[in-house]
């Protein structure tokens, strides 16, 4: 993982969280969270121009692969299987990993 790990947004993605966190919590405790999640210095905002469109099965997640493609991200971390499709694609520079998978490489990295 090169020993440093960014968060890469962009708005579409946390006005998606935003949108996630209201659900589960209330309307301000949502907007502070993704605030907060904006102002971290290890989050990078990233403009996407090319939307690919890989995801057919929920072309709602194709967001993360586009901001992803644009951040020249190493792994899209995700437990959801709409991403599996993109295990299949050659040209994609980024692998496709679970949080338990995540985790591992990061105790592995501490230790």
């Amino acid at each position: 993982m090169g020993g440093k790990i960014s968060l890469c947004v962009n708005t579409e993605i946390l006005d998606e969280y935003e949108e996630i966190l209201t659900k589960k919590t209330t309307c301000e405790i949502a907007h502070h969270v993704v605030e907060a999640i904006a102002r971290l210095h290890t989050t990078i905002y990233q403009e996407v121009y090319i939307h690919f469109g890989l995801i057919k099965s929920d072309v709602d997640d194709n967001k993360f692969v586009d901001c992803a493609v644009a951040a020249n991200a190493e792994y899209i971390v995700t437990n959801d299987s709409h991403f599996s499709v993109l295990k299949e694609i050659d040209c994609a520079k980024f692998m496709v990993i679970t949080l338990r998978e995540f985790a591992s490489q990061i105790a592995v990295g501490i230790e």
